[in-house]
């Protein structure tokens, strides 16, 4: 018993109110520093609570805040990219992936537009894009409950899920089966993107669908078979199709090239010929100018003229009167060998 009274009043000689009073501004001085700055990271913002209310968001970097809870900070990925599967789950992603084992059909199932059963498995990935939209227009957890069990899901999940299963639902439902399966699926992922933005615009969820990517899309097993043939058909009929294109880019172009030059020698044709007669047109203008001024001369001009050119390639000529009173031989009127003989 002495032994604890001595132990006792050595510990009030060590504990002094100078030394309780140090140690106690001590804590409070590391508190107070380490409860007045955060640290926000290149892919993230921070929201800052004062007093539980939104103060502001802040980017990357070392940032000082009121101590001892006043201001509290939340760091949101702004930055990176979130991934949600649908039909399917990722297990462990690598060279080999593995898929969970799990039936989704009632995600994947789906009817087209010609009440026919697809299945279709997509992903899509998003962006928190307005951190205050997101932390605080919705929140919470909820239980869901399906044929497969209950399942515990945060709000903005299964909102996000919701929103994208009941769009690639309306656009499915919207096509043929032939189109979903077909040239068709790039339409559906373009549109499946802008309705699941312009849905969380509306909603203010804060979020924005960066890829909407369609993963599989087959008919049900047991019509397979009979899909896997009329596809053939197709592909034989677009091969079909290549070649009578391929033939049509052969002759077509052929044809025309020929039909062009057709139609440049015709115009040249005509050209010649509307020259010629604007030639001759002239050389007659001017004959009959002349003509008014000596008729005579000219007449007689003229009557030789063509004499010289109905006996150019005659060699040897006879002319006798109409009335066969005489016989005038002009041998070789037009004859340049012999010069002209009388």
């Amino acid at each position: 018993m002495s032994d604890n009274i001595i132990d006792f009043e050595e510990l009030q000689k060590k504990m002094s109110p100078k030394k309780i009073l140090t140690g106690i501004a001590i804590i409070l001085v590391a508190l107070v520093f380490f409860s007045s700055y955060y640290q926000v990271d290149q892919q993230e913002e921070a929201i800052v609570l004062r007093f539980g209310k939104y103060l502001d968001t802040f980017g990357p970097g070392l940032h000082f805040k009121l101590p001892f809870g006043i201001d509290k900070n939340i760091n949101v990925p702004t930055k990176r990219r979130f991934t949600a599967e649908f039909g399917f789950r990722t297990r462990n992603a690598g060279i080999q992936t593995e898929f969970s084992t799990g039936d989704y059909s009632y995600e994947y199932e789906m009817l087209t537009g010609d009440l026919n059963i697809v299945d279709v498995k997509w992903i899509i990935q998003y962006e928190i894009s307005n951190p205050k939209q997101y932390l605080f227009n919705v929140e919470g957890r909820v239980i869901t409950q399906n044929r497969y069990g209950r399942q515990a899901l945060d709000i903005r999940t299964k909102t996000i899920r919701d929103i994208s299963q009941s769009v690639i639902n309306l656009l499915v439902g919207d096509r043929t089966i032939f189109g979903v399966i077909g040239k068709q699926r790039e339409e559906i992922e373009v549109e499946g993107k802008q309705l699941m933005n312009k849905l969380f615009s509306d909603f203010k969820f804060g979020i924005t669908v960066k890829e909407v990517k369609l993963q599989n899309i087959v008919p049900p097993k047991s019509v397979q078979a009979a899909f896997e043939d009329v596809n053939k058909a197709q592909q034989d009929a677009q091969t079909f199709k290549n070649k009578g294109l391929e033939a049509y880019n052969k002759e077509i172009p052929k044809a025309k090239g020929i039909k062009e030059k057709t139609i440049r020698e015709a115009r040249g044709y005509a050209t010649e010929k509307i020259n010629n007669a604007l030639g001759d047109i002239a050389r007659f203008n001017k004959v009959y100018g002349e003509y008014r001024k000596n008729p005579e001369i000219i007449r007689m001009r003229l009557y030789y003229e063509m004499f010289e050119k109905v006996f150019s390639d005659t060699d040897s000529i006879d002319l006798i009167d109409k009335k066969l009173k005489n016989f005038i031989p002009f041998k070789a009127i037009t004859n340049k060998k012999e010069g002209g003989k009388k």
